[in-house]
C-alpha cells in the first residue's frame, strides 16, 4: 500500500459545472522526491474568476493546458508505477480535491485508480491528539504557496512529522 499527498486547484467549487485547472501530488515516503503535476484545460465555459485566481493562472493560460483525458491518462500509468500495492488518496480536504480527482477519472478513463475512499491528515491528526478542533497545519515546512506540488509537500512533511510521533503509516 502506497500513501499519495494530492492537492487541487479548480476555477470553481464542483466538477462538472467547473474545471481543475491543476493538480500536485507527492508520494508519502522520507525522500518526497516522487511527484506529479497535471494541467487540465477546462471542462465548461463556465468559471469564477475569484476561484481561479487563487491558483494564480489566468484563464488564458488555462485554456492551452493539456487535454484532460491524456493528464489522467498519465496520472494513472505514475500512480501504477510508483505504487507498492494499492494506492491509497490522501489530503488536507479531501471533500474538494477528492471530488474533482474521481470525477476526471471516471469521466475520461471510466475508473479510479484510488478507488471509493480517501484519506484526511485533520482527522488523523485531531485522532492522535484526542480533539476535533485541534489544527495540524503547524507541521508543515513548506510554505502553502496554492502551487498543488507545494502544498501536497507540505502536507507530507506533516504526515511525517505525525509518523514521528507515533502514527504507523504504509512504507
Amino acid at each position: 500500500m502506497s500513501w499519495f499527498v494530492v492537492d487541487v486547484e479548480s476555477d470553481g467549487p464542483v466538477p462538472p459545472l467547473f474545471s481543475m485547472v491543476c493538480f500536485g501530488v507527492v508520494k508519502v515516503d522520507e525522500q518526497m522526491k516522487t511527484t506529479f503535476y497535471g494541467k487540465t484545460k477546462p471542462i465548461t465555459g463556465k468559471w469564477d474568476p475569484q476561484a481561479l485566481s487563487i491558483s494564480g493562472i489566468s484563464r488564458e493560460e488555462h485554456l492551452k493546458f493539456d487535454e484532460p483525458v491524456d493528464v489522467m491518462a498519465q496520472f494513472e500509468e505514475w500512480i501504477k508505477a510508483n505504487s507498492n500495492g494499492r494506492p491509497v488518496f490522501v489530503s488536507d480536504n479531501n471533500g474538494y480535491d477528492w471530488q474533482f480527482i474521481n470525477y476526471y477519472f471516471h469521466a475520461y478513463l471510466g475508473r479510479n485508480p484510488f478507488g471509493f475512499s480517501s484519506r484526511r491528515i485533520g482527522d488523523m491528526w485531531c485522532g492522535m491528539q484526542k480533539d476535533s478542533f485541534s489544527s495540524w497545519k503547524h507541521l508543515r515546512k513548506t510554505k502553502h504557496t496554492h502551487n498543488p506540488v507545494d502544498d501536497s509537500m507540505g502536507n507530507v512533511e506533516a504526515i511525517l512529522a505525525m509518523k514521528k510521533m507515533g502514527l504507523k503509516i504504509p512504507q
